[in-house]
């Protein structure tokens, strides 16, 4: 049976919303699902706009044969080739062998390293290319690594639609809404979206920039991104939080404070760290334990808040192994612009407040505070009294 939604006038979602998938790309969790959204155009020339993972195939055929109700397929423009969105190009090929695949070089080469048979089917277009489909008329944007070369966002002349790939996009399935004005958005969705960003596109923060420049020379009135809400106003809100990321600002003053605990001794000064906060008015505080958190929420609470402390106990002569994981992902992903506070625990030899620092020193942007706390065992009045003085370096940096 065939489930579909009306953006505008010409225009519909024939998408699908995976609830059983548990990692998306295997890596992140996603407890609430994930859509994969695909547009279709019924105008003189139907055009499909990317296409969706193969889990909800079965029901995006049945969409797209409803609405076409006989009629031929002309076109189908892949924005992004990654298979979540393009596993279904062959399939569409099966019912429409006539339809012709818009999309840009480097596309068309992933496709053919995917084992796709598009010989006969390419029209390869680069930015500023135009496509008439009748009345509506498209106009096609570069957006290279965001968050794969090939990609681009496809622009909608006639009415103001921005087909913008990945960009713009969240975790978490529809449920059957389709708007952001449908949904709580700040409420429900605003910590898939910032998880689905951080962790997906935020190495690629200058690329984003980028979009965002070319983004404010059009008069956008709708944003159809591949996964989540389709925007069709209060465009500022997810605007800013998309160049707050992509400038590594971060979006709010607070503290995240990780750490990683064998026996409990960290954690406890970890919690004691957090009240001690609270008690001098910081109350904008989380607490992660690393190695029960996903590193996907860490990265997106670090995107989120100006502070982190880093409380580690020493394993082996070196970092607890999930401490440096998030470490590395940091890293990875270009985290830049935040103030960090070192924690250290040891019962012998505490060494790992010394090397997260010298991991730190090899990031950019990131101010370490001069004080830090280190624990030998448990905490005591020494290490109560540095911790004192750590407290008093992120309430002052934090005014």
């Amino acid at each position: 049976m065939y489930c579909v939604r009306k953006v505008i006038d010409d225009l519909y979602w024939v998408g699908g919303n995976d609830n059983r998938l548990a990692l998306f790309e295997n890596i992140h969790p996603i407890p609430r699902g994930v859509s994969y959204n695909s547009y279709l155009l019924l105008d003189k020339k139907t055009v499909l706009f990317d296409t969706v993972d193969w889990s909800v195939c079965r029901q995006y055929i049945e969409n797209v044969k409803y609405l076409l109700n006989g009629k031929p397929l002309d076109y189908l423009v892949i924005n992004h080739m990654e298979p979540d969105h393009g596993a279904s190009i062959e399939e569409i090929l099966l019912h429409y062998p006539n339809v012709t695949i818009i999309s840009t070089e480097k596309a068309f080469m992933i496709m053919r390293q995917f084992g796709f048979n598009v010989d006969g089917h390419m029209k390869e277009v680069k930015e500023g290319d135009t496509e008439s489909f009748g009345k509506h008329k498209v106009t096609f944007v570069s957006a290279p690594m965001v968050h794969w070369p090939e990609a681009m966002v496809t622009y909608d002349i006639t009415n103001g639609v921005l087909f913008a790939a990945d960009a713009f996009g969240s975790f978490g399935s529809l449920g059957g809404k389709l708007f952001n004005d449908e949904v709580n958005f700040d409420r429900d969705w605003i910590d898939d979206a910032r998880r689905y960003y951080t962790n997906i596109v935020g190495k690629y923060g200058p690329h984003v920039q980028a979009l965002l420049k070319k983004a404010g020379t059009i008069d956008i009135k709708l944003i159809c991104p591949l996964h989540g809400p389709v925007w069709r106003n209060n465009f500022g809100y997810i605007l800013d939080k998309y160049d707050k990321w992509s400038r590594y600002e971060p979006e709010e003053k607070g503290v995240m404070i990780a750490y990683a605990s064998m026996y409990g001794n960290t954690e406890a000064a970890a919690n004691v760290l957090a009240t001690r906060l609270v008690e001098k008015g910081i109350t904008n505080v989380v607490v992660h334990d690393v190695s029960k958190v996903h590193v996907s929420q860490l990265i997106a609470d670090t995107f989120k808040l100006s502070h982190i402390v880093l409380a580690c106990v020493t394993y082996n002569l070196g970092i607890y192994p999930v401490m440096h994981n998030y470490l590395m992902d940091m890293k990875a992903l270009n985290v830049k612009k935040r103030t960090v506070a070192i924690l250290e625990n040891g019962s012998w030899a505490p060494k790992s407040g010394s090397l997260i620092q010298e991991f730190l020193d090899g990031m950019k942007e990131i101010t370490v505070l001069n004080e830090q706390v280190s624990v030998l065992s448990s905490l005591d009045e020494n290490s109560s009294t540095q911790m004192d003085a750590m407290v008093d370096s992120i309430v002052d940096s934090l005014k």
